[in-house]
């Protein structure tokens, strides 16, 4: 199998790693590999250990090139977090009253790009809302249309420098190459959306281990995107608490017994046996007290998220409504809470558009991973037409690189 073809992603969350190879075509592309590893090394988003994170990088990397029997190379990564901020920005050009190409569309979103950012930022992602042809508005796509005056919407999306360098370094450690870095919440959102549910307005939540990313588009563009730091986490301190156990048997206890809603199925005729603290016996408690536990945090963390979509003056635009995904989405009765306290449509999302392992990707915690593979397939694209259509084009690029690289080292 052709390495040229191959597309990697990796996210990098609060309490896991996924690495994910693919195989790719002009048709899709096919999961071949899947590794993850369980780490410490980040809090809220952001790298606080980059050895821990490199080490947790290396785990699952090899699980995911065990499984496919390829070498993955270059990478797409995950990057979020509370450092994230997003902004409206627009440009505006002249095309001479001729038919607008994509160089002037290109030209248009560097025009819209042109402001002040500080020098602490770096900026992730420019994604263009709409455009504006001699002042027509709601324009998707201006290319072949005839005009004087081509302007653009766009929003940008910036981090902290400093945090997405430590992201870097923490991949560059493990012998990676970065393709790129995607918004964590985009990517989720390119693997769990439809272009209806897109165009119809809906906001994705994220929900990972410390933080829940939100990101929301309207007529099939971005308008907002931010980060609430409450994630899987809070939900398993609650736990320990509540029952007065230890944090490794709070986060089993609520993944195999939790749920949202305290009386879902008859809970209350239910019992689990808890650990105790310092090595005491073990005890035994009402399965409904562990979910009491969780539907007071569950209650708490949607009313955020309900907030900041009032907030931000969506509601009654999300026709489409929420979409849950990470692994906190897993946690049994949320998406029924969310109908209630969103009054609106909310569902759980998962990866999709994908072949291969599609069956061992498909839960709510892969929807990044899984993202970043479409997100890399849709800017690779191109370029795998180009090599369908010539196979020796490849070669001859190799041959290429080989004679430049040799010329340079003679030079040197």
């Amino acid at each position: 199998m052709s390495t040229h073809n191959l597309i990697c992603a990796l996210d990098i969350g609060t309490t896991k790693i996924a690495f994910a190879i693919a195989n790719s075509s002009s048709k899709g592309i096919e999961v071949l590999g899947l590794g993850r590893a369980s780490h410490f090394g980040v809090r809220h988003g952001v790298v606080v250990n980059i050895e821990a994170v490199a080490e947790a990088i290396q785990k699952a990397r090899e699980e995911a090139e065990l499984m496919s029997g390829l070498r993955a190379e270059k990478i797409w990564v995950s990057v979020g977090g509370n450092h994230i901020q997003s902004f409206d920005s627009h440009g505006m050009v002249a095309v001479k009253g001729r038919e607008v190409n994509g160089d002037d569309i290109a030209r248009v979103i560097e025009a819209a790009k042109a402001v002040v950012i500080p020098s602490d930022r770096q900026v992730l992602h420019v994604l263009p809302k709409d455009f504006k042809l001699d002042g027509q508005e709601g324009i998707a796509d201006p290319t072949g249309m005839t005009g004087v005056r081509l302007e653009a919407a766009v929003h940008i999306i910036t981090g902290n420098q400093a945090i997405i360098q430590n992201v870097i370094k923490s991949v560059e450690r493990s012998n990676l190459q970065i393709a790129g870095l995607v918004l964590t919440q985009l990517a989720s959102a390119t693997a769990v959306l439809s272009a209806d549910e897109k165009n119809l307005g809906v906001s994705v939540v994220d929900i990972g281990g410390g933080t829940c990313d939100m990101i929301t588009f309207l007529r099939n563009s971005v308008y907002h995107t931010n980060c609430i730091a409450v994630g899987g986490l809070n939900f398993s301190n609650d736990v320990a608490l509540g029952l007065r156990t230890t944090q490794t048997n709070a986060e089993e206890i609520k993944k195999k017994f939790g749920a949202a809603l305290a009386d879902i199925g008859g809970l209350n005729d239910e019992s689990i046996e808890v650990e105790s603290v310092g090595g005491r016996t073990p005890r035994s408690v009402a399965r409904s007290s562990l979910c009491r536990v969780l539907e007071a945090r569950s209650d708490e963390t949607l009313r955020l998220i309900k907030k900041e979509i009032e907030d931000r003056g969506f509601v009654g635009k999300l026709g489409s409504g929420v979409v849950l995904t990470g692994g906190g989405a897993e946690l049994r009765g949320l998406v029924e809470m969310g109908d209630f306290v969103f009054d609106m449509p909310v569902r759980k999302g998962l990866p999709t558009r994908v072949g291969g392992l599609a069956d061992v990707v498909s839960a709510a915690d892969f929807s990044t991973v899984v993202g970043l593979l479409l997100f890399g397939f849709e800017q690779e694209k191109p370029r795998i037409i180009a090599r369908e259509q010539d196979p020796g084009l490849s070669v001859r690029m190799g041959e290429f690189g080989r004679k430049l690289k040799d010329f340079i080292a003679r030079t040197i």
